[in-house]
């Protein structure tokens, strides 16, 4: 089993729902949500692959860097490359029933988990999307997997941060870009924005569990300094892959202006547009400790299933090790602008 086939496979069995495009990019899919696209014209989908291609790497073959370190630590958790997947729930709804949903995640993160990296599991109607993440984060001990929870009314938020820390989970990520999610209105379960005295209670909360606590979506600095002054422990900078407001820049155009004021400060995770280890490695050159990955995994665990998963990771890896032998960047920790090229 090659990509190639994982690919051809993934196409089959979505039956339209994705296009399983040479380049996932959104083109195909503008608009359609439910389904995989982005909303509206889909140009929030499409900004964040354009931007990233507008970024280029600094060929240096001068040095002495021959076995790059791609290992790294995240809020405890250790990963072979600064990685994750990205959660994608509602497998039935968007992807025309392409698997179950247990099955769908039983790939996803026991492939994630096999290839060194950990998976975040969904939070979505109904709550059993929820529970099957969990009983996989359980099954799997500490530190592998990373719960997604919604931004609902706080009791419920409360209650999720509750069953995340009695299945054994270390960290925990809300998605506060999911505000915007046409899907969960349609399933008559909206969420909402949140204020930064309501954050802090959240992440208190989720501290006195021993949770560790990101916030996925922010898009500006002004949101990611709120989200640490509520106490947040890292943040994603998101567009939510261009699902929820239509007209927003690429996050390889928004990370730089994030990175400059609070890289050291917190941790910074990318998600958007990420396509190969190179993106990877653009990615950590603009700022980001790590990214998250979620459509082509989606992909890979359809066409493949855990082996396609971990198959897909590996390939990212070994990549991202290419890339930074070919800029001579011994160690992911020290990923910076140097390594990107520009015009004198």
């Amino acid at each position: 089993m090659d990509l190639k086939e994982i690919r051809s496979e993934a196409r089959k069995l979505t039956k339209g729902s994705c296009r399983v495009c040479p380049q996932c990019d959104g083109r195909a899919c503008a608009g359609e949500v439910p389904g995989m696209g982005g909303t509206g014209t889909g140009v929030s989908f499409l900004n964040n692959v354009a931007a990233l291609a507008e970024v280029n790497l600094n060929t240096r073959l001068v040095h002495h860097v021959h076995f790059p370190k791609t290992e790294t630590e995240l809020l405890g958790i250790k990963l072979k490359a600064p990685l994750m997947v990205a959660p994608i729930g509602g497998i039935a709804f968007n992807l025309s029933g392409a698997m179950t949903e247990a099955d769908y995640q039983e790939a996803i993160t026991h492939g994630a988990v096999d290839a060194g990296i950990i998976a975040g599991t969904p939070d979505a109607v109904p709550m059993e999307v929820m529970e099957i993440g969990l009983a996989k984060a359980k099954a799997l001990g500490p530190g592998t997997t990373m719960p997604f929870i919604k931004p609902w009314e706080p009791d419920r938020i409360k209650k999720e941060l509750a069953m995340c820390a009695e299945a054994g989970a270390t960290v925990v990520c809300c998605d506060l870009d999911s505000v915007g999610l046409i899907t969960l209105r349609l399933m008559g379960s909206p969420a909402y924005p949140k204020t930064t005295p309501e954050l802090a209670d959240i992440i208190k909360a989720a501290h006195q569990l021993k949770l560790a606590f990101l916030i996925k979506g922010v898009m500006n600095l002004a949101d990611a300094e709120e989200c640490l002054a509520a106490g947040a422990d890292g943040l994603v900078i998101s567009n939510h892959g261009g699902r929820v407001l239509d007209g927003v820049p690429g996050v390889a155009k928004v990370l730089p202006k994030i990175a400059a004021k609070l890289k050291g400060r917190t941790k910074l995770i990318a998600d958007g547009g990420i396509r190969s280890g190179v993106d990877i490695l653009k990615t950590l050159a603009l700022g980001a400790d790590a990214v998250m990955i979620g459509r082509p995994f989606s992909v890979a665990a359809i066409g493949g299933g855990r082996a396609g998963v971990k198959l897909y990771a590996e390939t990212l890896r070994s990549q991202l090790e290419q890339a930074m032998i070919m800029t001579g960047c011994p160690d992911v920790a020290e990923a910076n602008a140097s390594l990107l090229w520009k015009e004198e």
